[in-house]
């Protein structure tokens, strides 16, 4: 194996050996957050209308996301992370006080995740313009495969240990557990060195002190705008998040319960199996080089919708899991090809607004999710999950057709890094 295309590669980066841990410890707080709290909201209202809703606020930030974005490549992303990883923990340690109390109520966890959601969907663009910005161009697609394992790990299990908990000993030990991930993530990624960013905080705030932070906005909407491989890369993130992501996310656990009959614990395997088949494609792709990275987005976009559309018709827990597991890796070759896409092909100078951008694009998922469950009870679960997949994949196809010169070209700069 070459050391380019070696899994272990970056971990020869002192700054990767730190961020690595931390990420995971936050993605297993995210997800046992999700799913004790997405179970308690329809356990307790038992309306999946006001499931939609508690996962819209999850990710109210995106909206801000962009200023994130500026603000990491002003302050320096390691810092702006561990600043936002110590208000997880703030925010973990008040529910599990609630919890613990006696007091937790549905509006309490609106609020709180409102508040949570506000900075929390910023987490992954600037995790990943970190790792961009202290990892040589031959590692950065074995580094953000083996970032992308943070998250399917998480969901493998955070989901299983969440549900677990929260089914065997409640909420309030499973919120002693979750705070104590974001407290332990907080301290590692404080031992990150800020001089392992390719500009100090200090020589980014000197580059930006003549400038606003709402023209440094602009002025990466403009490039992306003028990027053709952004600008459709772009495209590609706000689709998924609005036509496909909803149904793997925010809405399992009505699926779990209503759909396939099941508990927190088949919640859980629903919820592995998709990070089970997204594990394994970046532990596939971080030992790959060479790959036309434009190619593969748009073949496993297409492939996530048609296993989505398998999905929705699944009428058994097994069948379910199984398909799970392929959209799952199908998502993951997305998702890992887009985000590499992005950060090597942008221009250091925009990274941090680039990946801003990226993040305020998840927007459209709440924006999903509100238009889904109106439709889930209007229509019933498998006529909107069909429709949802079937306007994700045409719309897939059009911007390949659209941007095929950019995209699909042997030699275009997405597929030739």
């Amino acid at each position: 194996m070459t050391e380019r295309s070696s899994a272990l590669a970056p971990f020869r980066i002192r700054s990767y050996r730190f961020q690595w841990p931390a990420d995971v410890l936050t993605s297993w707080a995210f997800e046992m957050e999700f799913l004790i709290l997405g179970w308690y909201i329809l356990v307790e209202t038992g309306s999946v209308v006001m499931l939609t809703l508690f996962g819209s606020l999850m990710y109210l930030g995106t909206l801000v996301a962009p200023m994130f974005g500026v603000f990491g490549d002003r302050i320096g992303h390691r810092n702006l992370l561990a600043g936002m990883r110590a208000a997880y923990a703030l925010l973990a340690t008040t529910m599990m006080t609630l919890a613990l109390t006696g007091l937790i109520n549905p509006l309490y966890v609106f609020v709180i995740a409102a508040i949570f959601g506000t900075i929390r969907p910023s987490d992954l663009g600037v995790r990943g313009a970190l790792v961009a910005s202290t990892m040589p161009p031959a590692y950065l697609v074995s580094a953000m495969s083996v970032s992308r394992t943070t998250m399917d790990s998480a969901r493998i299990a955070g989901a299983l240990t969440g549900a677990g908990m929260f089914a065997a000993l409640g909420m309030g030990p499973a919120y002693i557990v979750i705070a104590s991930l974001y407290v332990a993530s907080t301290i590692l990624t404080l031992c990150i060195s800020p001089s392992s960013e390719t500009r100090s905080p200090d020589e980014a705030g000197a580059a930006y002190a003549s400038s606003s932070p709402w023209r440094d906005l602009s002025d990466g909407i403009a490039y992306i705008w003028n990027t053709p491989r952004l600008q459709a890369a772009m495209w590609i993130a706000f689709l998924v998040n609005l036509t496909a992501y909803p149904f793997t996310s925010n809405l399992l656990p009505y699926i779990a319960r209503e759909v396939h009959q099941t508990d927190q614990t088949g919640l859980g395997y629903l919820s592995a199996s998709f990070a089970l088949g997204a594990l394994a494609a970046s532990m596939v792709l971080s030992h790959l080089s060479g790959v036309k990275l434009a190619r593969v987005m748009i073949i496993a976009t297409a492939a996530w919708y048609a296993m989505l559309m398998v999905f929705a018709q699944a009428q058994s827990l097994p069948t379910a899991i199984a398909c799970l597991m392929l959209t799952g890796f199908a998502q993951s070759l997305s998702m890992i090809a887009l985000a590499v896409i992005l950060m090597r092909t942008a221009s250091e100078r925009f990274r941090g607004r680039v990946m801003g951008v990226r993040m305020m694009a998840i927007y459209s998922l709440p924006v999903g999710l509100l238009v889904a469950g109106p439709l889930i009870e209007l229509m019933g679960f498998m006529p909107t999950a069909t429709l949802y997949a079937a306007i994700g994949l045409s719309f897939t196809l059009l911007i390949a057709v659209r941007w095929r010169e950019d995209l699909w070209r042997p030699l275009a700069p997405a597929n030739t890094m």
